[in-house]
């Protein structure tokens, strides 16, 4: 089910099951593919989290101040990361949609999820010298997907244009 009026969080908030089907939301917690997935494609997602384990605590490190947490993601194909929150964390959307209504909405550090596999993630690897632009990009394309709003559009300016200049 696509649930996209501005009201639907909300809602969902309160409304656990449809027609006798459990309603989750993919972008809370961790997404089980379960059925999904066969057990080489389990596997294979085991090895890669292994595997990218060193850089994961990296970008934990880089951006413990913007993120709660830095995990490997299944739930992704052609994207090099999304912004994700806890199951029972409020999200980004509806603490935007409180704002605007005046309401305090509670801070939290939303999670980001990586695919391993996609190209701009592999380069973290490749660009040790410039891991911390490119792990602050990587957030800000992720925050900017899930629609936020950047907290300093200067500095991913300047992150960019270094990039573009090297």
């Amino acid at each position: 089910m696509l649930l996209t009026d501005r009201v639907d969080e909300w809602m969902l908030a309160h409304l656990y099951e449809f027609e006798g089907h459990a309603l989750q939301s993919v972008a809370k917690g961790a997404v089980d593919l379960g059925t999904l997935q066969d057990e080489g494609e389990k596997k294979k997602a085991q090895e890669a989290a292994a595997a990218f384990k060193p850089m994961l605590e990296r970008l934990q490190a880089t951006l413990k101040e913007r993120a709660k947490d830095v995990r490997v993601t299944t739930r992704l194909v052609d994207s090099p990361a999304c912004i994700v929150v806890e199951e029972g964390d409020m999200s980004a959307h509806l603490a935007r949609l409180l704002k605007q209504a005046g309401q305090q909405a509670p801070k939290s550090l939303p999670i980001l999820e990586v695919n391993a596999e996609h190209p701009l993630v592999k380069r973290l690897e490749r660009d040790g010298d410039r891991f911390d632009d490119l792990a602050h990009i990587l957030f800000d394309q992720a925050w900017l997907a899930e629609g936020g709003q950047l907290e300093n559009p200067a500095d991913h300016v300047q992150r960019v244009t270094r990039l573009l200049s090297t």
